[in-house]
């Protein structure tokens, strides 16, 4: 389906989902995670977008979040219609941020997964990469681009992980609009996210990855002084792409906090 310059996919019915992806991806990546949880909770309609430049959404005249912030905002009041819970993983949960500073009182519910909290290459208290767990064997059989891209982030560098790498990051960003997002996509806002007129009171799970080497795991703490009504859980084992490393884990994290608030908000 499209909106504009936006691609997006609607699956189940009830309460409606906007679900936002990170940078370079796009909705295959959150389907896959996210998925499996709906399945198991009913009572959600799923907005899956992807974002200008990524995905199968055309990249227009964005030129930053605060351009983001605005299609997003115009795509939640003319598709969705009606107040809904949101979702951000990565750059995701920045702009997730963004909306609630800008439009709070859209928002019932949200799931910040891994968010991004300081705009930037690897910005804030952010771990080292540190590998937990690797197969020689399947490394050996990687070609040279799926080699560097598994590698670049992930902590757990199993047969397991590579499929699910493999069926829900690798081809969203093939798909990616490289040029634009190197060289025309400025990742900042223009204010300050979390500079709050008071504590933002919507319920609020935040998820993140103890060896998570691009955003890390200690920033997203902090924010529970300003989403006050939050819930924080940080996974072992598990790096930027916890979704694909603990799956069970984070399945069960998020499939327990959806049915403890499915009537809030």
């Amino acid at each position: 389906m499209r909106y504009g310059i936006i691609d997006y996919e609607v699956t189940g019915s009830g309460e409606p989902v906007l679900i936002i992806h990170g940078w370079g991806i796009d909705r295959t990546t959150m389907m896959g995670a996210f998925e499996p949880v709906f399945g198991r909770v009913d009572g959600y309609k799923r907005y899956y977008i992807d974002l200008p430049g990524m995905g199968r959404s055309e990249h227009g005249d964005v030129k930053n979040s605060d351009d983001m912030l605005e299609l997003l905002y115009d795509f939640a009041t003319k598709v969705i219609g009606e107040s809904f819970m949101i979702i951000g993983q990565s750059y995701g949960g920045l702009l997730v941020r963004g909306f609630v500073n800008k439009y709070p009182e859209l928002i019932k519910k949200i799931i910040l997964l891994c968010p991004c909290i300081i705009p930037g290459d690897r910005k804030g208290r952010v771990e080292p990469l540190t590998v937990l767990e690797r197969d020689e064997e399947l490394l050996d059989s990687l070609t040279r681009e799926e080699y560097d891209n598994f590698t670049l982030m992930n902590v757990l560098l199993t047969k397991d992980v590579w499929e699910r790498y493999k069926a829900h990051l690798l081809p969203a960003l093939q798909r990616a609009d490289w040029d634009f997002l190197s060289n025309v996509l400025e990742g900042s806002f223009s204010f300050d996210v979390d500079e709050l007129d008071k504590p933002c009171e919507i319920p609020t799970l935040i998820i993140a990855g103890k060896q998570d080497s691009i955003v890390g795991y200690r920033d997203q703490f902090d924010l529970m002084e300003k989403y006050i009504n939050s819930t924080y859980c940080a996974v072992d084992r598990a790096g930027h792409n916890l979704q694909i490393e603990q799956p069970e884990i984070f399945e069960d994290i998020v499939e327990s906090w959806l049915k403890e608030h499915k009537d809030r908000g």
